[in-house]
């Protein structure tokens, strides 16, 4: 049996991503809000590792929306994912800002921009490159610190 090569694994990859989230926003009645994230990040068939998300700047780098830490040596002590307050109210957007998240909990450091794109759009039924113009504006938004 021949090893696959580094595309066809990271194509493997995407493959797997997309239908984790297809599956999981088809849990949800095909539409994933803010209640219906909180189920899924409990959910650890849909995020591997425990994710709470906190909404606070502090840890957050010029032009980040969110950024996600570990809370301990293991995935299995959970990670955190920090979310510019700005947008706590912003109900619409909570699940966009998450989803993209993600993959990086669930797969770790082989998930690359492009899988948390591709996850983040199948989970809320955008087309990728709206997505990504979403997160852009978002980015966008946010106040640089002083």
């Amino acid at each position: 049996m021949e090893r696959p090569t580094a595309e066809q694994a990271q194509q493997s990859l995407r493959d797997h991503v997309v239908m984790k989230a297809a599956e999981a926003r088809d849990r949800c009645g095909g539409r994933v809000d803010r209640a219906a994230l909180a189920l899924l990040l409990a959910d650890r068939s849909v995020v591997r590792y425990p994710l709470g998300v906190r909404f606070d700047a502090e840890p957050l780098r010029q032009g980040e929306f969110a950024c996600l830490e570990a809370l301990g040596e293991r995935p299995e002590d959970g990670f955190c994912l920090f979310v510019h307050p700005m947008f706590e109210a912003a109900d619409d957007l909570v699940p966009l800002l998450v989803a993209y998240y993600v993959p990086s909990v669930n797969y770790g450091s082989v998930a690359t921009h492009e899988e948390a794109e591709l996850y983040g759009a199948a989970l809320t039924g955008l087309d990728r490159e709206q997505y990504y113009r979403i997160l852009c504006s978002v980015a966008d938004q946010v106040t640089p610190k002083p």
